[in-house]
């Protein structure tokens, strides 16, 4: 496997035990998805502390907002490096590089397009999400720095995508411990030191993820000679193209559509005020780092199927989700216990003791969604196997099945009921998408066995 110089550096999945495979690869994976997420919740945890309850619920409330935008982008690139991730188990290492030159013509496309219109959109949208008057400055404030910054999010995804689909899940989180301390040692001296308020979590967000960006950037053209590029790679294919988007747009909208669920709840959310906005806030912060594991095992299960469907080996595929859904159902209970016996102590991080009201709205939350983990984690293992195997139009529609859950839910309590009821949107979406994701997995892989 080593036909070039820097293939040593990647992780061939298609041989070895499954179980050791996955786990290696799933641990880096997971610790990298929390740093991620700090960018967000290093913003929450200092504007709570610092500025109030207000700035918590400001940035807090741009939480499906931002899942929204960088998760189109997320989706996009996660898409392309399924390709990648296929070609490198074929061993097509020429078919590769030309498919991540495409694709990056497709994220310089993207980007520019929605960073301009949703800096134009921007107050418009968050009037639509029924954002508090008196918070609008702070939030439309913090989300145009956060739009400004959609080039090196998107870098950042495509770079470390690209790694992860050759075995390399190792280095992104490197990058990111990296940048995830200099995104609170930046907010810290942007609002504690130079009082830039709510923009300066903006800001030190942005410039965190440059960060990444360019750190990833650099270990690639010194590390990957698999990776480097040619001027030959760059020649433009339009059918190469319509195959990157043919899985890259399905998996965006998937990512997208289960944000405007998240949307709408938000929304109804914010009918209850300051208080609810930030309880529910914080406590969706502390689940999104509980619940990453889940995450974590998604993107391994991508990248294993991925480098195993190109090697042709099913056999492997099989194996490889039947071990992470034990995996994962073991994880659930462990997660359900932490939750229901430390949730509370947990939000002490965002918000002081004596918050006692919105220590209540997050407890109630806890209490109303903890015990679907089991299914939210399974929507991770089967979306993710069924897209490491190229099919990305099944996975959107559990997408919908989760949006059609989120707005029906909302539809029917928003306003008629109480704050938990609202909340019940959550479980009720994860199970909803389950619905189309487990039987269509089941009836692939019987196919593939008949053939």
């Amino acid at each position: 496997m080593k036909k070039e110089r820097g293939r040593r550096m990647t992780n061939d999945m298609t041989s070895g035990s499954p179980i050791k495979l996955i786990i290696r690869f799933m641990i880096p994976m997971c610790l990298g998805n929390i740093f991620q997420q700090f960018y967000n919740i290093a913003d929450s945890i200092i504007a709570g502390q610092f500025l109030g309850v207000d700035a918590l619920a400001a940035i807090g409330s741009t939480g499906s907002l931002i899942f929204l935008v960088t998760g189109w982008l997320n989706g996009l690139t996660s898409g392309f490096s399924i390709w990648v991730a296929q070609w490198f188990g074929a061993g097509k290492l020429d078919r590769m590089r030309h498919y991540i030159a495409m694709s990056v013509y497709i994220c310089v496309g993207f980007v520019v397009v929605m960073t301009g219109g949703l800096l134009i959109a921007n107050e418009p949208i968050l009037r639509l999400m029924n954002s508090p008057e008196h918070l609008m400055g702070d939030i439309s404030s913090y989300m145009a720095i956060i739009y400004a910054g959609l080039a090196v999010t998107c870098a950042y995804n495509a770079l470390a995508g690209v790694l992860r689909a050759l075995g390399d899940s190792k280095s992104p989180l490197y990058f990111l411990i990296i940048s995830a301390v200099i995104n609170v040692v930046l907010d810290i001296v942007f609002i504690v030191v130079f009082h830039m308020g709510v923009e300066g979590c903006g800001y030190a967000t942005v410039i965190a993820q440059g960060i990444s960006a360019i750190l990833c950037f650099l270990y690639i053209l010194k590390k990957f000679d698999v990776l480097k590029l040619k001027k030959e790679d760059f020649h433009f294919s339009m059918s190469t193209i319509n195959k990157l988007l043919g899985l890259g747009i399905p998996m965006a909208l998937q990512f997208s559509i289960t944000a405007i669920g998240t949307i709408i709840v938000q929304g109804a959310i914010n009918v209850y005020g300051a208080v609810s906005m930030a309880g529910f806030s914080a406590a969706g912060k502390i689940q999104n780092i509980i619940c990453t594991v889940f995450v974590s095992f998604g993107a391994t299960i991508a990248t294993y199927v991925g480098q195993n469907r190109g090697a042709g080996k099913m056999d492997r595929v099989r194996k490889g989700v039947y071990l992470t859904q034990a995996m994962i159902l073991v994880t659930s209970l462990i997660m359900m216990v932490l939750v229901h016996f430390f949730g509370e102590y947990l939000m002490l991080i965002f918000v002081k003791a004596s918050e006692t009201e919105v220590l209540k709205a997050a407890g109630i939350y806890f209490n109303t969604v903890v015990w679907a983990y089991p299914f939210l984690g399974s929507i991770f293992l089967y979306r993710n196997a069924l897209q490491g195997m190229g099919y990305g139009l099944v996975p959107m529609m559990g997408g919908v099945f989760e949006l059609v859950a989120r707005a029906g839910i909302v539809f029917l309590v928003a306003g008629n009921t109480s704050f938990a009821g609202v909340c019940m949107a959550d479980p009720a979406a994860w199970i909803a998408a389950l619905i189309p994701l487990i039987p269509y997995y089941f009836w692939i892989m019987k196919k593939k066995e008949n053939r």
